[in-house]
């Protein structure tokens, strides 16, 4: 079951999500949903416009919807891994 404890070792895409804090500073509040995912970005699908962005996992916070269980915060850095490798990487 995924929690804020676990999020890291599990799929990301489909999840809505916030920039809280970020190295580009335009970035910061940037919400939407994942769309995609690679070693070093998400692609997060923008609400109401439907636009892509894509952003650099390493400069970023990210502030996560968890179904059922809240909010949780990751920093990039921690999940800097490609998406198959992170689930076993990451504690």
């Amino acid at each position: 079951m995924m929690n804020a404890r676990n999020l890291a070792r599990h799929e990301l895409i489909g999840l809505p999500v916030k920039v809280v804090r970020s190295a580009d500073r335009s970035a910061e509040g940037l919400s939407g949903t994942v769309s995609d995912e690679s070693r070093n970005m998400l692609e997060i699908r923008r609400d109401g416009s439907g636009r892509r962005v894509r952003l650099a996992k390493q400069s970023c916070t990210f502030r996560f919807a968890i179904p059922g269980d809240g909010t949780a915060d990751l920093e990039g850095n921690a999940i800097r891994f490609r998406p198959e490798d992170r689930i076993k990487r990451c504690k």
